[in-house]
């Protein structure tokens, strides 16, 4: 009970206090503190600072506005602090009611609420300098810090923003907890390695630190942590995806990454940006990978233009949603019109950029299925199962093996009598995890690098046999 821990704080720095609650006996255990006194006004008539600390919005208006409220006891020199969380534009509203009567107001978040008592809460303020000086001897008797965060509704802000912090410290925690305990790891285990890697905790705020005083991060440093960050989001996915554990904030937060590091940011347009043609051209090789935009002819006719300028150029580029947000809107509105050829281009710029996997894909299809239709989700399956099988990183090697983008080849035969029967699975782990299996919807093997590749059996003559002993993949399983 925030109230009450501050009556008691306040008590202990050698102040009385002057409370009230809707409870008559709310202060009997509360030691140093009198009872309850008849209405908010009387406690209004005898104090030159209140705090009310209320659960909602509406409770707050009732003791400072309602009848017997604490502007009907109000007198020059009363300021009104306001401790509950509510809504920014309630603050305002409360504010004017007070400037009405000659009457402070700040807005004054708390944290933690369960060392109230002790004189162990941060206020977090908001308001006039002017008045945040008339409070501040009262509120130094009840926080351990009083931080004034500019101006009113500043303190609200700054401790709704510590909300999401927590709240989201919360959700992220539950998410890596059953990733952990679906790997067999017991989340006391987890617990214990944050504990002793960050015992204070200073990971949780890195970011923010280490952004100068424009509130950026230096680009060198953003630079230098994507890679490493998306590296460890990729891998958290893989292994979600294996154990078959949904991990939504992993995947917002991984296609977030270049945002969160304020690389997003829009530069200065060169003169080719400004082009709305070059513009659009460049943004189809975000959407569908390096190389795409030299698929367009020299000179476009006008439907291809407005599809480049406008479409690309224009709506591809807005800055309110990511690549990878249009991306799924776009393969929602496919799988509706049932194409499975426009669907295969759509998932080979997700797979060339990592925007989804295999497995989210096919995850995706079910759940459109649902609102699409059987018939149109079998062709956006179909679709999907093609790029997948089309789709692999250029120059990926294995002994024996070379894989370029397009289908994949033998450049070694080995052993030189040998030849498979028939298509069989061959897994082996590489650095990047590189597996052979059948493929359903192709018509051969495809290697799986993270995405995957496509090839047929006339192209790929010799299929790798664990069984033999001086395989490149021998003791694969």
């Amino acid at each position: 009970m925030i109230g009450g821990g501050v009556a008691v704080s306040l008590a202990r720095s050698g102040r009385v206090p002057a409370v009230y609650d809707i409870r008559p006996d709310a202060s009997d255990k509360l030691e140093g503190v009198p009872a309850p006194l008849a209405s908010p006004a009387a406690v209004a008539e005898g104090s030159d600072v209140v705090m009310v600390a209320m659960v909602n919005a509406a409770q707050a208006r009732t003791v400072i506005a309602g009848d017997g409220g604490l502007l009907s006891g109000a007198h020059p020199g009363l300021t009104i602090v306001l401790q509950s969380t509510v809504a920014l534009p309630v603050v305002h509203e409360l504010a004017e009611l007070c400037a009405k009567e000659d009457v402070g107001f700040l807005d004054c978040g708390v944290t933690p609420g369960d060392k109230a008592a002790e004189h162990g809460m941060v206020a977090i303020v908001g308001g006039e300098q002017s008045v945040v000086d008339h409070a501040r001897p009262v509120l130094d008797d009840w926080a351990k810090k009083v931080v004034h965060c500019g101006p009113l509704g500043a303190g609200m802000a700054t401790k709704i923003a510590r909300n999401v912090v927590t709240y989201g410290t919360w959700r992220t925690v539950t998410e890596a907890a059953a990733l952990a305990a679906a790997a067999g790891v017991e989340s006391a285990r987890l617990a214990e390695v944050i504990d002793t890697a960050d015992p204070e905790g200073r990971t949780l705020l890195q970011l923010l630190r280490m952004r100068g005083a424009d509130g950026t991060l230096p680009e060198p440093a953003a630079r230098q942590i994507e890679p490493l960050m998306t590296k460890d989001l990729d891998a958290a996915r893989d292994l979600a995806a294996t154990l078959g554990v949904g991990t939504p904030l992993v995947d917002v937060t991984r296609a977030e990454a270049e945002r969160t590091l304020g690389l997003d940011q829009e530069p200065v347009l060169s003169a080719a940006d400004a082009d709305p043609l070059q513009r659009g051209l460049a943004m189809m090789d975000t959407v569908y990978g390096p190389g795409f935009s030299a698929s367009m002819p020299e000179q476009l006719d006008p439907y291809t233009s407005e599809t480049v300028e406008h479409l690309f150029g224009d709506i591809w580029n807005r800055p309110d949603r990511s690549v990878r947000d249009r991306r799924l809107l776009v393969i929602g509105a496919t799988a509706a019109r049932g194409r499975d050829d426009l669907m295969q281009i759509q998932v080979q710029g997700a797979l060339t950029n990592q925007e989804l996997t295999a497995n989210q894909l096919k995850e995706a299809v079910l759940h459109l299925a649902l609102y699409v239709g059987w018939g149109n989700a079998t062709a956006a399956h179909r679709g999907i199962g093609q790029a997948v099988c089309q789709d692999v990183p250029t120059g990926f090697s294995v002994p024996g093996l070379q894989v370029d983008r397009g289908p994949l080849r033998a450049v070694e035969r080995w052993p030189p009598a040998r030849r498979a029967p028939a298509p069989r699975a061959v897994t082996r782990s590489f650095e990047h995890a590189a597996i052979l299996d059948a493929c359903t919807g192709c018509d051969g093997f495809h290697m799986n690098v993270n995405v995957l590749a496509r090839t047929t059996l006339e192209e790929l003559p010799i299929i790798v046999d664990p069984a033999v002993p001086d395989s490149p993949l021998g003791g694969a399983s």
